[in-house]
């Protein structure tokens, strides 16, 4: 190890204790999708504590901490909203208070995914303390509404910020591993149409709930016969929620509907998901209605920013400058062969790379089982791995492998092998 990759862990651990009471604070401050305002300011002040050089909040609420002054523009990404609590009896601590020892911190947001939020502050810090600025400038964002509406943030930060970094590090919990990419998904809503009337002589309507049964049966049996990909498994559906309208409990139902969470693999666009529902023979038997939701609900600043609810696939290379720079500085760091996986749920980077471009790039701390998970936690040595390589990335990238950028990235979610 280098003397200035030594310096980084060395710091990065003396700084544990920080970014542990930082992740706390966070958890403790209740922050459900559009309810951020107050761990937002939380985080404002921590990034103020630290040295960053200017800190912002978007009119949508997210936040944006900057290091430094280059021509590099380079971006760290944490969603700082979390899913609720669930049923308080699966909890054996308080999901806010938490718990600490010396190796866990358990709360709701540990994992998913507030403690990549405390590694890039004090990552920040690390890059201050040891003049480790070069000709690039860190964008550490705060993202919201991610558990709503994954990468909606990233539509509102490119378009309407016009930030647009050459790459982004998504700080999701990556079980200490470095992901280049992950399935996509959909939120689709299946709509079947009757005719009410009483319930003693139900062959006087028809039935939309018995419409939507052959449908059902069908959509089960589609799932076993998607696509599947040797590195990002196979595509998924299943079927998520069930609806009706009736006038009464004794009459036949005039209305069904459906949502279906369907999940991407590569080779599998929106459109071709869609297309295999509406030629499914139930759903053209039933001449049921195929479409997809949209997500129109405004932020805590109360902004809305309509999208479809559509999150692509995306996928870079094994050799992408990006996945080099990730992977050198963990073997510089740690002393030890990383390994490139991908996430199973999906992350911001369906804007950031499947929307726009822009390659993204996954390490952070705690476990993906932790996520929505009763008991969440993370661990205090992954906060330290993971605040030295989010320190050491920025110049690293700048020296060995800025110069090597493709114009464009490809995304591989287009290609079934």
């Amino acid at each position: 190890m280098s003397t200035e990759f030594q310096r980084i862990l060395e710091l990065a651990k003396k700084y544990q204790p920080e970014m542990t009471k930082f992740l706390r604070d966070m958890i403790a401050i209740p922050s459900e999708s559009c309810q951020e305002e107050k761990v937002i300011q939380r985080i404002k002040a921590e990034m103020e504590k630290v040295g960053f050089d200017k800190v912002t909040i978007d009119p949508m609420g997210n936040i944006l901490g900057y290091i430094g002054h280059g021509k590099h523009l380079i971006a760290m990404d944490a969603h700082i909203d979390t899913v609720g609590i669930g049923s308080r009896d699966n909890w054996q601590y308080d999901p806010y208070q938490g718990y600490e020892d010396d190796e866990l911190i358990v709360g709701r947001g540990a994992s998913d995914q507030e403690g990549g939020m405390a590694s890039m502050v004090y990552a920040g810090k690390i890059i201050k303390e040891l003049g480790l600025a070069d000709d690039y400038t860190l964008v550490i964002v705060g993202s919201v509404q991610e558990e709503d509406c994954d990468g909606l943030c990233w539509q509102y930060i490119i378009n309407e910020d016009k930030l647009k970094p050459e790459f982004v590090v998504l700080t999701e919990p990556t079980d200490g591993k470095i992901y280049r990419g992950h399935r996509g998904r959909m939120e689709i809503k299946v709509t079947t149409r009757g005719i009410s009337c009483h319930g003693s002589a139900p062959e006087r309507g028809e039935n939309a709930i018995y419409k939507m049964a052959p449908i059902l049966n069908e959509l089960k049996a589609l799932h076993e016969n998607l696509l599947d990909h040797p590195f990002l498994s196979k595509g998924s559906l299943t079927v998520s929620e069930i609806f009706y309208t009736s006038p009464s409990r004794c009459a036949v139902a005039d209305g069904c509907w459906i949502s279906i969470d369907r999940r991407l693999t590569a080779g599998e666009s929106g459109e071709y998901a869609m297309q295999q529902i509406k030629n499914l023979p139930a759903v053209k038997a039933a001449n049921a209605e195929v479409s997809m939701y949209t997500y129109e609900r405004p932020s805590y600043t109360g902004l809305a920013y309509p999208t479809e609810s559509y999150f692509p696939t995306w996928l870079i290379e094994e050799d992408h400058p990006v996945c080099s720079t990730l992977l050198d500085a963990y073997r510089n760091l740690f002393n030890e062969e990383p390994v490139l996986d991908k996430w199973t749920f999906s992350t911001n980077g369906v804007s950031v790379m499947g929307r726009f471009g822009i390659p993204c790039i996954g390490f952070g701390p705690g476990h993906e089982d932790q996520a929505h998970a009763p008991n969440e936690r993370t661990w205090k040595k992954e906060l330290i791995n993971a605040a030295a390589m989010y320190a050491a990335i920025p110049s690293l990238y700048v020296r060995q492998y800025a110069d090597k950028m493709p114009s464009n990235t490809e995304n591989l979610m287009k290609l079934n092998k």
